[in-house]
């Protein structure tokens, strides 16, 4: 990895659009096999910003709910998309169970909400998005690569939307 890019950002988003427009460039700038794991308290975001990350990949919006029940819903789009909700899981076992190492060592974008609980099975390369609530609508996301791919994504998103 290149020393002159940081493999950490924090976007400081005043509002929910702001969050949005995030979701959607890193959707843009998605590359086949992206991890991206989403870590934040019920209410902070996750599945709106999936959401929007799936416009960015040209998966329409209205398309993506969240996995809550169901667990994993795929959709097809620039590249096929993964959207696991690993809340309700029992333990590691179960995720497995679903064929998430096929899923995760695949050509497609794996968004991973509650991935912390899911830690230990996580490829290293995945981009780690961290929610933090600062306020009704805003929010602090801080983004930490881990490998080549989710480095790459990360570039893209600091050249690309500017950090705070």
């Amino acid at each position: 990895m290149p020393t002159d890019v940081p493999s950490e950002i924090t976007f400081d988003l005043a509002s929910e659009a702001e969050t949005q427009r995030l979701g959607r460039a890193l959707g843009e700038a998605a590359q086949p096999g992206l991890v991206v794991a989403l870590v934040g308290n019920l209410g902070a975001g996750k599945t709106r910003f999936v959401q929007a990350a799936a416009e960015g990949l040209d998966i329409p919006r209205e398309a993506v709910n969240s996995p809550t029940f169901v667990l994993i819903h795929e959709y097809e789009g620039r590249l096929p998309v993964y959207h696991f909700d690993t809340y309700r899981l029992g333990d590691i076992d179960e995720f497995l169970e679903l064929g998430a190492d096929e899923y995760m060592s695949g050509d497609g974008v794996c968004f991973i909400e509650w991935a912390d609980r899911m830690e230990e099975v996580l490829p290293r390369d995945r981009l780690n998005i961290t929610f933090e609530i600062t306020g009704e609508l805003t929010r602090r996301l801080t983004l930490a690569a881990g490998g080549r791919v989710s480095q790459s994504v990360l570039e893209v998103l600091q050249n690309g939307h500017g950090s705070d």
